[in-house]
């Protein structure tokens, strides 16, 4: 089981995702939640392809945290 970081981004219809270590690896849905069941099925789908393509499947290598800034 691999855990691959996704980010979400709120769009005027809804919103988007991609994840960092996946190129071109996105999705859409209309709510938070649509969003993260859709890219768990389009990260499953991007790594299904990439091993039938004999390429390797990368592993998960970045993070998220935040910064406190002075406002």
């Amino acid at each position: 089981m691999r855990k691959y970081l996704i980010v979400i981004e709120e769009t005027s219809s809804g919103y988007s995702a991609y994840s960092p270590d996946l190129d071109g690896c996105v999705s859409a849905g209309r709510t938070p939640e649509e969003v993260e069941k859709n890219m768990q099925e389009a990260i499953a789908f991007h790594l299904a392809g990439l091993r039938l393509e004999g390429m390797q499947v990368p592993d998960p290598h970045t993070y998220s945290t935040y910064v406190e800034v002075p406002s």
